[in-house]
C-alpha cells in the first residue's frame, strides 16, 4: 500500500465547507420557543458571538478559516490517514479499511477543530468567558485548551456520570486553567432542581447545556459555546473530510463507505460532508454513509423527527431533529460524548433524505471492537469512536461473505487513553453491558 508524508501542508484547507450550499432542500429552520416563529439571528446574540451566528446562518459553500486559527491548526493538522492493514488481515476481508486519526490533536480528539474557531471569534468581540457543557470530557478539554490560546476563561459543566468515571478528563480541563463543575450543580436554577432531588443524579448533556446557557446569559461579557449539533460546528469539522479527500487521492482510492460515530453529529459530519457534497454536486451514486450510535441513546434509530429543545430546561431554540425527548436521561454508559437526546438537524435532514444510514450498537459490542482494534492497530480508541469501529467490523465481515472488494473510510475521532478506567472495569467484568 502506498505511503506518503502525512504532514504535507498542502492538505490543510484554507476554508470550511458548508453542505447547505449543495443540499436539494434545506432543513426546517430553528424556531423561537416563545413565538413558534423562525428564529431571527439577533435573538441568538445574548448566547453566542455575532460572528459565530453569521456562520451558523450562512449558506455560502466555503467559509474562510481565520488566519490565527489556521496557524494553530498547522501545528497538528493535517491529521494522518492510516491504512488499517493489521485489522484487515485479522478479519480476513477483501475490504480495505482506512481511518482518519483525530486523536493526534490537542486534547486527543476532533473537538479542537471547532473549539479554536469559537474561542477566537469570541475573543475578537471582547468576550472574557465561555461557558459550555461536556459529556465524556473531550469537548471540555478542547475548549479549555482553545480558550487558553486566545486569553479567555472557560467554565465547564461536566455531566456527573462522566465527571466521576473519567477523572483524567476533569484533571486535563483544570490543567488548561478552566473551571469544572459537576452537572447537575447547585450553582444554577436549572441544575438546582435536579440536584435537590438527587445530589448523585447522573446528569445528561441536556441538563448540562441548560446550566451552561443559563450561566452565559446571566453574566456580562460571557457567551456560550457548543461542541456539536449546530450547523456552524459541523462546518468547522469539515477540515477532517477536506483533508481526507486529498489524502485518499494520494492513496489512489475512493471510499465506497464512510463511517462515523454520532452523538450530536459533529465528527461524522466532519468526515462525511465533503464527500457527500461532492456526490450531490456531481449527481452520482458515490459512497454510502453510515452513522453508528449507542443502543442506550439511539436518537436516530429510535427517536422521532420533530421540533424539540436542545436542552432539558427549554432555554434553547426549537430544533427540527431526531430526538428521544429533551427530558430523556440515558444510562451512564462510558461513551459519555454520545449521551445526547437529539441529533444535529443537518444529519437528521440527510437521514430523512435517505443519504445517511444509521445503526445502533451495545456497549458490549463497542468494547469488543475497541479491544480488537487495540490488539491489531495498537491504538486504544475512545469509547465513542469504538462505535464507528464496530460498524466497520460488521461491514468488513459482510464484504468477506460476499467477496466484494470495497474501500471503507472511518473517523477515529479520539483516543481512549484517559478512558482506561472504563476499559479496566469492562475487562474485569464490572462494566455495563
Amino acid at each position: 500500500m502506498k505511503r506518503y508524508d502525512s504532514r504535507k501542508t498542502s492538505y490543510l484547507p484554507e476554508n470550511f465547507y458548508n453542505i447547505k450550499a449543495d443540499l436539494p432542500e434545506l432543513p426546517p429552520p430553528p424556531l423561537n420557543p416563545a413565538t413558534g416563529q423562525p428564529l431571527r439571528p439577533e435573538e441568538l446574540e445574548p448566547v453566542f458571538p455575532r460572528a459565530f451566528i453569521q456562520q451558523e446562518i450562512s449558506a455560502e459553500r466555503f467559509i474562510p478559516i481565520p488566519p490565527k486559527v489556521l496557524e494553530i491548526f498547522s501545528i497538528y493538522r493535517p491529521t494522518p490517514l492510516i491504512y488499517a492493514s493489521a485489522l484487515r488481515k485479522y478479519l480476513d476481508t477483501p475490504a480495505r479499511i482506512f481511518y482518519k486519526y483525530e486523536g493526534v490533536g490537542p486534547a486527543g480528539s476532533h473537538k479542537t477543530n471547532t473549539a479554536l474557531v469559537q474561542a477566537y471569534l469570541a475573543s475578537q468581540e471582547g468576550t472574557t468567558t465561555l461557558t459550555t457543557e461536556t459529556g465524556a470530557g473531550q469537548w471540555g478539554s478542547a475548549l479549555a485548551f482553545s480558550c487558553r490560546q486566545f486569553g479567555i476563561n472557560a467554565r465547564v459543566f461536566m455531566v456527573r456520570s462522566s465527571y466521576r468515571q473519567k477523572p483524567g478528563r476533569r484533571i486535563m480541563i483544570e490543567l488548561f486553567g478552566a473551571q469544572v463543575l459537576e452537572s447537575p450543580s447547585p450553582t444554577t436554577a436549572s441544575g438546582l432542581r435536579f440536584y435537590e432531588k438527587d445530589p448523585n443524579h447522573p446528569g445528561s448533556l441536556g441538563i448540562a447545556i441548560s446550566e451552561a446557557v443559563e450561566a452565559a446569559v446571566s453574566q456580562p461579557e460571557t457567551k456560550y459555546s457548543l461542541g456539536s449539533v449546530l450547523d456552524a460546528v459541523l462546518m468547522h469539522q469539515t477540515v477532517i473530510g477536506l483533508e481526507a479527500m486529498k489524502q485518499c487521492e494520494e492513496f489512489g482510492i475512493e471510499p465506497d463507505l464512510v463511517v462515523g460515530c454520532v452523538g450530536g453529529g459533529s465528527n461524522f459530519a466532519g468526515l462525511s460532508f465533503p464527500f457527500l457534497g461532492k456526490r450531490l454536486r456531481e449527481k452520482k451514486s458515490g459512497p454510502r454513509f453510515l452513522a453508528a450510535e449507542p443502543e442506550a441513546c439511539p436518537s436516530i434509530t429510535r427517536g422521532e423527527l420533530k421540533y424539540d429543545h436542545g436542552d432539558t430546561a427549554g432555554f434553547t431554540p426549537l430544533l427540527f431533529m431526531h430526538t428521544l425527548g429533551k427530558d430523556f436521561v440515558p444510562p451512564a454508559i462510558h461513551a459519555g460524548g454520545l449521551r445526547y437526546h437529539g441529533m444535529a438537524p443537518l444529519v437528521s435532514h440527510l437521514v430523512k433524505l435517505g443519504l445517511v444510514e444509521a445503526k445502533a450498537y451495545s456497549q458490549k459490542q463497542i468494547f469488543a471492537a475497541a479491544e480488537l482494534f487495540l490488539r491489531t492497530e495498537g491504538i486504544l480508541p475512545a469509547p465513542e469512536s469504538a462505535h464507528a469501529i464496530a460498524a466497520v467490523i460488521d461491514e468488513a465481515l459482510e464484504a468477506r461473505k460476499s467477496g466484494r472488494e470495497i474501500n471503507i473510510l472511518f473517523n477515529l475521532s479520539g483516543h481512549g487513553f484517559l478512558d482506561i478506567n472504563a476499559y479496566d472495569r469492562t475487562v474485569s467484568g464490572n462494566g455495563h453491558g
